[in-house]
């Protein structure tokens, strides 16, 4: 039997009034009655028997129930959506007060998480795009767990309007986590914003995020957008995104690590940005992006022989820019003189197809070491309708710094010279050809090696999560019960294959094709009319 809280039936506090939205359990409603086991609570407390999670149906309702619940419900509710189940809604929903949480009963992963499916009306390039709102004034606090969001853009054009997910604003201490956001309306997955530049220490981890947009012209989306200050953003895997991967809007103290970002059907304008300007001025003291992977495009069809290299990708996938750094590197001259301040890259690893691992333009006060390209690697790319006529757009390279706009900075001792780093996306893949190396896709053949970091994350513990959903007792008993079996018998052969396994990671290194490209120091970047760049 499951034991029922006083708190877990809290789910319609102070809403009986409102029969029209809940329908199905709130009184005067007859027949439906709740068991005479929860007379006690009835008595006790003002509440409504309620069930484990909220339904979906009735649909007409659902949108004003579940923001009711959020708006009637006071600080530390938490609104509990069912697994494995879809939610049509017609608006955001949106927090209320703090320490609010919107998530999955008993914190699923995968599919087994509640779908908000952004639903509502969509007219002349505008309309509903939001699914859930945490900017309120008082949403200090709130948290998005074990949840999945459709944007449902479902390949149409750019719908004028927020995130997937819009969160921050005037606030400190949210979090965002073992989320999926997919596939927004509008331009980004999930967008942090800054408020009134009092957004403060919101940690989004362990979030599946793509895919985003797409890599038609000005029809692209972000993966995740940062413009809130002293935020972490950790352990994500950020799928086929096609502005940016993760896109720092300066937001100063900002620490970014150990995600994951790669490409597969799609091109990928940048998969880190420092490049805007706006709002923060500029500001990235303190910003710091390490241990990042980020993987461009791979050969779709398979080897000829032993010593093929490189192949054709089905959708000439790459990512124009590994990380980019500096206004100019994407606008160009719009910024005029500004620049971006004080940030901190170091010990990122790229590989795939790329037009440049990392590029600076218009930086000040950077400092970028201890980045490698690794496994296989190509750099390749051609120039685009929107390169300029009149300036020499700089052939495809691993690191390029255009020492005329940069100052102040420390870079690794690989970055080459370039004249011009000005609006570097202009570049396009090129039309087919067997320049994508093999090896190293997000999702393998059987034998092939993978990006590391790509895989899904997986969902918390019990008792990271504070849920009360997972296995029942018996099968918690049989499993103890198997392990005590099992342990001893395992142990030995537990230790000879760890054994193995490290002589055999000692010989493969980080596990991509041993044939790895190199690339050959250069005094200056090719013209775009080269070969590929990579042995």
């Amino acid at each position: 039997m499951t034991r029922h809280s006083g708190r877990s039936l809290q789910h319609r506090r102070e809403v009986g009034h409102l029969p029209e939205l809940f329908s199905r359990c709130v009184r005067p409603c007859r027949p439906c009655k709740a068991p005479a086991y929860l007379d006690f609570f009835r008595v006790s407390h003002p509440l409504v028997a309620r069930e484990d999670c909220e339904p979906p149906d009735p649909l007409n309702t659902l949108t004003d129930r579940l923001n009711t619940l959020l708006n009637s419900s006071g600080p530390g509710y938490t609104l509990p959506l069912c697994p494995s189940t879809q939610y049509f809604i017609q608006a955001p929903i949106a927090f209320f007060a703090p320490d609010q949480e919107i998530s999955t009963v008993g914190y699923p992963s995968g599919g087994g998480r509640a779908t908000l499916v952004v639903a509502g009306p969509v007219a002349n390039g505008s309309g509903h795009t939001t699914a859930v709102d945490g900017t309120c004034q008082n949403c200090n606090g709130v948290k998005l767990r074990n949840i999945q969001i459709n944007g449902t853009r479902d390949g149409a054009s750019p719908t004028q309007g927020g995130a997937n997910i819009e969160m921050g604003g005037g606030n400190s201490g949210q979090l965002i986590e073992y989320v999926h956001s997919f596939d927004p309306r509008s331009w980004s997955c999930l967008h942090i914003a800054e408020g009134p530049f009092t957004c403060n220490n919101v940690t989004v981890q362990h979030n599946d995020i793509g895919l985003c947009g797409s890599d038609v012209f000005q029809e692209w989306a972000d993966g995740i957008s940062v413009s809130c200050q002293n935020s972490w953003i950790h352990n994500n895997t950020v799928s086929s995104p096609t502005d940016g991967g993760i896109v720092l809007f300066g937001a100063p103290g900002t620490l970014v690590e150990n995600n994951t970002i790669y490409v597969e059907a799609n091109t990928l304008l940048g998969g880190i940005n420092m490049v805007d300007y706006n709002p923060w001025k500029g500001n990235y003291t303190n910003t710091i992006v390490r241990n990042n992977r980020i993987a461009g495009g791979f050969a779709t069809d398979s080897p000829s022989s032993v010593n093929d290299t490189r192949g054709t990708n089905n959708e000439d996938a790459i990512v124009k820019i590994g990380i980019a750094i500096g206004p100019r590197t994407w606008f160009g001259d719009q910024y005029g003189q500004n620049v971006s301040t004080s940030g901190t890259v170091y010990n990122n690893t790229l590989t795939g197809a790329f037009g440049y691992a990392i590029a600076i333009t218009s930086a000040v006060n950077f400092t970028v070491e201890n980045n490698t390209v690794i496994g296989n690697y190509t750099f390749i790319g051609a120039r685009g309708p929107n390169c300029s006529t009149t300036e020499v757009t700089p052939g495809p390279a691993a690191f390029i710094i255009d020492p005329n706009t940069v100052r102040s900075s420390t870079v690794q001792s690989d970055f080459m010279n370039v004249s011009n780093g000005d609006g570097l996306t202009c570049i396009l893949p090129p039309d087919g050809g067997d320049f994508w190396p093999f090896g190293g896709n997000p999702n393998p053949a059987p034998g092939e090696p993978g990006v590391p970091g790509a895989e899904t994350p997986s969902p918390p513990s019990e008792a990271q999560s504070g849920g009360t959903g997972g296995l029942s007792g018996g099968a918690k008993a049989g499993i103890a019960i198997g392990v005590i079996f099992g342990v001893f018998g395992l142990a030995l052969l537990a230790w000879w294959i760890r054994r193995n396994a490290l002589k055999k990671a000692d010989r493969r290194g980080s596990g991509y094709n041993p044939a790895a490209y190199t690339t050959q120091p250069m005094s200056q970047s090719q013209p775009l009319d080269s070969p590929p760049l990579s042995e």
